[in-house]
């Protein structure tokens, strides 16, 4: 997963990873960016810092995903 993220000192607001390929797991994850079901639902609301920490667990997610 590519990180499309800028500075939290900026103004510019973290694009959502999204690839628009949603299929939610057992885990309510979505197995298309790795977020989980909260982090999408409260991505227009976070903070950058927040976006930060939601894109570094997801992709935690995904390389456990893909051992």
């Amino acid at each position: 997963m590519e990180k499309k993220a800028v500075s939290s000192s900026s103004d510019e607001t973290i694009q959502s990873p999204c690839i628009r390929q949603c299929t939610l797991n057992e885990a309510d994850v979505c197995m298309g960016c790795f977020r989980t079901i909260n982090d999408i639902l409260n991505w227009q609301t976070s903070t950058n810092e927040q976006k930060e920490n939601m894109l570094s667990a997801a992709q935690q997610r995904q390389q456990n995903f893909k051992l």
